[in-house]
């Protein structure tokens, strides 16, 4: 009982600092919160609690504070998830639903996610290395010109026009279009690449009619699927809402602010992305960045199906509201997920 009621404490502590942004003394405690004991007990409870690790006292108030290890008590274990209401999944259905393409969709999601946290949102595009080709077709425009079209399961789609040195039947076009298709779709860009150079060879190695317009073929696709610009690309949005934390400039802000120039430092931030939906929560020191140790990050995957293909989330000063934002994150890397599963 002793220890529950301390948790308790501890939790009352971390919303009432994150709602006031001022330190939390006992008298204030018990006056908001029903913890059914008096401020001398609170006042035991909050000592042993900070010998513990768990809460701080600043040098100016006589108040307590969250550290590190008192908010990770807290994500692990004294809150929960807080699930979105109809009118708020209505909204981010509505906003996410209108975007016309891949770059669409990621700088809505961002705008959106800073608006619903009040942080600074961070938004990966697709690493194309990861995804695979959803659909390809090969439209002839002339008796010598071909255009390829590659949709990728990120939702992108890449276009190349064909020279071909010789002319095809469309009964060669559409033979050819269906061994492509069967070496690709579906398939890794790894592996789509190496099935391409086994069709190409096997086509050269038989004397097919079609051996050169082939090769044309694949050499097009390949250089279309390998474009890897945006294995490093992330969206930023919401940096106006760091002026929320004036108090902590030096300490969290500027840090932050810098960071945001340099997008393979909030990859880092990011990490790696999770699988099956889990909220990844790093607060302060358990960050990979030491200029960021009074910062978190609250993190998810997002791709369509089972694929994961890049990360989403929010980074911000410690003092956070990490259930809503939690609840957020999830929300906004679902839809994000399902828009991209049906592009």
């Amino acid at each position: 009982m002793v220890e529950d009621r301390r948790l308790d404490v501890l939790r009352a502590i971390v919303e009432d600092y994150v709602a006031t942004e001022e330190p939390v003394g006992s008298k204030a405690l018990v006056e908001r919160h029903r913890l059914g004991v008096s401020p001398a007990t609170v006042r035991n409870d909050m000592a042993v609690l900070e010998e513990e690790g768990y809460i701080a006292q600043p040098h100016t108030s006589a108040g307590r504070v969250p550290t590190d290890k008192g908010y990770r008590l807290f994500v692990d274990r004294l809150t929960t998830v807080k699930p979105m209401s109809a009118a708020e999944k209505r909204a981010i259905a509505t906003f996410l639903d209108g975007a016309m393409d891949l770059d669409d969709v990621v700088h809505r999601s961002v705008r959106l996610l800073a608006q619903l946290t009040r942080q600074v949102a961070v938004v990966q595009y697709p690493v194309l290395s990861r995804s695979t080709i959803r659909h390809l077709d090969l439209i002839a425009l002339s008796e010598i010109r071909l255009l390829l079209v590659i949709i990728l399961s990120t939702g992108r789609v890449e276009q190349r026009l064909v020279e071909m040195q010789v002319a095809l039947t469309e009964e060669q076009l559409a033979d050819l279009r269906q061994r492509i298709g069967h070496a690709t779709i579906g398939q890794s860009i790894a592996d789509s690449a190496s099935n391409l150079q086994s069709l190409v060879d096997a086509a050269a190695a038989s004397g097919r009619a079609d051996a050169q317009v082939a090769a044309e073929v694949a050499a097009a696709m390949v250089e279309a699927i390998s474009d890897h610009r945006s294995d490093e690309r992330v969206a930023v949005g919401g940096a106006a809402n760091l002026a929320r934390f004036g108090d902590s400039f030096d300490t969290a802000v500027r840090p932050l602010l810098e960071a945001l120039e340099e997008h393979v430092v909030l990859l880092r931030l990011l990490g790696e992305a999770t699988t099956g939906g889990a909220v990844t929560v790093r607060i302060g020191h358990e960050g990979p960045v030491e200029e960021l140790a009074s910062t978190s990050v609250v993190a998810t995957g997002y791709g369509p199906g089972d694929q994961t293909l890049a990360t989403l989330g929010i980074v911000g000063p410690t003092r956070m509201d990490y259930p809503t934002t939690m609840a957020a994150v999830r929300a906004v890397a679902r839809y994000v997920s399902r828009i991209l599963d049906e592009a």
